[in-house]
């Protein structure tokens, strides 16, 4: 039996594709990655914003008009959780929903679409306890959460590229007037740190050197015990017992108001712990803030800022921003642009407000004109890209361990292009470390490189140990990113 499985969206998504590979392998099914060799489809799906569900909705619908009678065609993740009526009604070839919270139990809704031993009968079967979205269709689906909780550590597959995410949690307490994810995700679940600690020591043993922490709010795990500060503990545990190969960790998503004294001592001390931070602030005047049900005290951002520089004065801070938010004036968006200059972020990532259903934003009145909002979002990166530029300058003369992604070509030659990050580049999102005229070096190795150019987004540099590489000496320079706000993380 094979499967082919499509991860959509964010990090925490890829997390639990994983674990549903690692149980679909175990119970004897093979990759395939075409998708008609298949016996089972799966589709991870995104349902976080208005464009991500249409992209979802149009995989699934690619792959129904090209299922064969004995595939199974499984619409998985947020969109199934969120909107699965709208799923069955839009791709009827569908035959079954798989949640957000019971990714773990994919064998059991395979059994059930097959009419194996745990299925229910299919005539008797009601998505969510209510009447069927089409009389006479009906399929089984896994929304509700689970009978009890999933405490192990998710199974994960052998870490190729040398970086793996590690889920915390799940779900989010945070009030966001913009944002559809406890609508689907629910409440904060953190996942306990003995299983976490598992997971990371498990990664590290199959080959990750950085470890990317992930959640909707990872600064707010514990909460849900009672343990509002916990998250310094997790990071202890994971830096002293995942072993001497594990050589970053990386913390994203920082909720404002969540980032203590105590967990910026542990980063500052933890030689593990890179000096990054991710801290999606949404805005940058308080009366825009307000309307977003976000934290609106400018005071205690500066605050946590001055403190991270302080503790770890090397630090990279990145942030997202959303602007043309309704009733956004000129003057709340002329406070956003003076608040990215003061703090000079070193990754900015920037959306244009995107009203979702369901959400209090998208009753609010004074909806923003497009065309103001698309130039809003170009003076926001107008400003941006001058102060990113001479945070990469910064960095010319230095000497930078990077973690190899890949390699590639040097626009108009076939001059090798080595692509890395470092510390300062958390993967999918920032920008890289470019080495001309270097191949060779697997994706996953760590090389130390000497710092000798600098763009807006990425950096370029020179291996110091050039003997051990097979090299050539580049005629040709490599290009700069064009793209303004390049790949912006989540708005969560």
């Amino acid at each position: 039996m094979k499967y082919h499985l499509i991860t959509l969206g964010c990090p925490k998504n890829k997390v639990d594709s994983d674990g549903i590979e690692m149980l679909l392998q175990g119970a004897d099914y093979r990759a395939t990655a075409a998708a008609r060799e298949a016996d089972v489809l799966i589709v991870n799906t995104c349902g976080f914003l208005e464009a991500a569900k249409e992209e979802s909705i149009g995989v699934l619908a690619d792959l129904g008009r090209h299922k064969r009678r004995n595939q199974v065609l499984i619409a998985a993740g947020c969109l199934a959780q969120r909107n699965g009526q709208e799923v069955l009604a839009r791709v009827p070839k569908v035959d079954g929903l798989l949640g957000t919270r019971r990714w773990m139990d994919v064998l059991q809704l395979i059994g059930q679409i097959r009419g194996g031993k745990t299925a229910r009968p299919r005539a008797r079967y009601e998505l969510l306890g209510e009447a069927p979205l089409t009389p006479g269709y009906h399929v089984p689906a896994l929304l509700d959460d689970p009978g009890q909780e999933y405490t192990q550590a998710v199974p994960r597959p052998p870490v190729l590229g040398g970086s793996a995410y590690l889920k915390i949690s799940d779900g989010c307490n945070a009030p966001c007037a913009f944002c559809t994810i406890p609508s689907f995700k629910g409440k904060l679940r953190s996942r306990p740190l003995e299983a976490v600690v598992d997971e990371a020591i498990a990664l590290v043993q199959a080959g990750a050197k950085e470890l990317v922490l992930v959640a909707q709010d990872t600064t707010d795990y514990g909460r849900d015990w009672g343990e509002a500060n916990s998250l310094p503990r997790l990071l202890s545990a994971i830096c002293r017992r995942a072993g001497h190969d594990l050589r970053w960790l990386r913390l994203m998503y920082a909720y404002p108001g969540h980032v203590g004294d105590e967990l910026i001592e542990v980063m500052g001390r933890e030689p593990k712990i890179v000096p990054y931070l991710d801290m999606p602030l949404q805005h940058g005047d308080p009366a825009t803030l307000r309307r977003m049900h976000r934290p609106s005290r400018l005071e205690m951002v500066y605050d946590h800022i001055a403190k991270l520089r302080a503790a770890m004065p090397g630090i990279a801070l990145r942030t997202t921003f959303i602007v043309g938010y309704p009733g956004e004036t000129e003057q709340e968006f002329q406070g956003l642009l003076d608040f990215v200059r003061a703090i000079e972020f070193d990754k900015v990532g920037a959306f244009q407000f995107s009203p979702e259903p369901g959400t209090p934003a998208a009753l609010l009145p004074d909806p923003v004109d497009e065309d103001v909002k698309a130039e809003r979002y170009a003076r926001l990166m107008e400003v941006q890209q001058p102060i990113s530029l001479r945070k990469n300058q910064a960095q010319v003369g230095k000497q930078l361990a990077i973690l190899v992604e890949g390699e590639g070509e040097i626009e108009g030659s076939r001059q090798p292009l080595l692509l890395g990050r470092s510390y300062r580049d958390a993967p999918e999102v920032d920008g890289l470390v470019l080495v001309p005229g270097v191949g060779g070096v697997p994706a996953g190795e760590m090389i130390e490189v000497y710092i000798n150019g600098a763009m807006e987004y990425d950096l370029v540099g020179e291996p110091l140990v050039s003997e051990t590489f097979p090299s050539v000496k580049p005629s040709v320079k490599p290009q700069p990113a064009q793209t303004p706000g390049r790949a912006p993380i989540g708005l969560v």
